[in-house]
This record gives C-alpha cells, structure tokens and sequence, in this order.
C-alpha cells in the first residue's frame, strides 16, 4: 500500500510539526469542501453517494459502544452510514484494520489534539449525527472504532465483515 495522507499526518505528528491541530475534545472538525479524495485502502474505498443502495443506522453511545457493533456487507458493496450520537460526549467511527486503528489509537493518546479529515472517519458531536459512504472491495474483517483518547481502550470498537457475494 502506498503512504496515504493519514499516513503523512500521523508521521507529522510524531515529529512535533502538528502544533497548530484543534482538539478532539468537543470541537468537531469542519468537512473540506470539494471532491472525496477516492485513495484505496486495505478496507476499501471512498463510495459515491449515489451507488448506496443501503443506509445502516450506528448508535454512538456514551457506554463506550456502538448499536449495532457488528455489520455484514457484501464484497463491492457501497454502504451510506449515518453515525448518531446518543451521547454526552464527542464520539467518532473510523473504519479500518485492526492493526491500523490500534496504532492510530495509540497515538491519539500521545497527539489529543491531532486533526485529521479523511474519507474513512465521522467526527460527531453530542446529539448531532455524521455520515460516510464507503465501497467495501476488498473481502475480509475490518474494524470500526471510536479512536479519542480511552474510547478504543473502553470498547468502544465493532467489527465489519466483508462477504464475497
């Protein structure tokens, strides 16, 4: 897999260079205006909004977990997921590999304050709701997690199973 941007902002974190990131805290992050950048990751891809044929609904609740915290797809399938957040607290849902979002995590406990914006992540605030479309074309079991500082330690971690049709 080629270096991708999240690969970039995680290195400039580790080298000091993200002193002007906002908190995880209860700011959200403001979305880019423009395109999705469509880079193929190991768990898929940036999905059009118009290929979903199918909405799941995932409750972020302030319990550390995710209702549903288990979902089956179907290889190639382009899912439209609407995170809501049930809770008190600033919740997020990033899918990836396990191994990519432990890392990911363990730095979120070093570099809080990081800002990062990318196609795979939902940034959602107390009682507000986010969004991500993404096209599942590669097989296997991926992860999403809540990856703010304590939440994937918590629990606050589901399972995506990608299913050959």
């Amino acid at each position: 897999m080629q270096p991708s941007r999240r690969h970039a902002i995680l290195a400039a974190a580790l080298f000091g260079l993200a002193g002007q990131a906002r908190s995880h805290g209860d700011k959200a992050h403001a979305k880019k205006a423009g395109p999705v950048v469509k880079e193929q990751m190991d768990w898929g891809i940036a999905g059009d909004a118009k290929a979903a044929k199918r909405t799941i609904e995932v409750r972020m609740l302030d319990s550390m977990r995710f209702d549903p915290d288990r979902i089956d797809v179907r290889l190639g399938e382009t899912v439209r997921f609407v995170h809501r957040n049930a809770g008190k607290v600033m919740h997020e849902f990033v899918i990836g590999t396990r191994e990519e979002n432990a890392k990911h995590a363990e730095l979120m406990k070093k570099f809080p304050d990081m800002e990062h914006d990318e196609p795979y992540m939902a940034h959602v605030p107390p009682g507000k709701t986010g969004e991500i479309v993404w096209t599942f074309n590669r097989a296997g079991r991926f992860e999403f997690a809540c990856l703010i500082a304590g939440h994937y330690e918590a629990g606050m971690v589901g399972t995506i199973n990608v299913n050959p049709s």
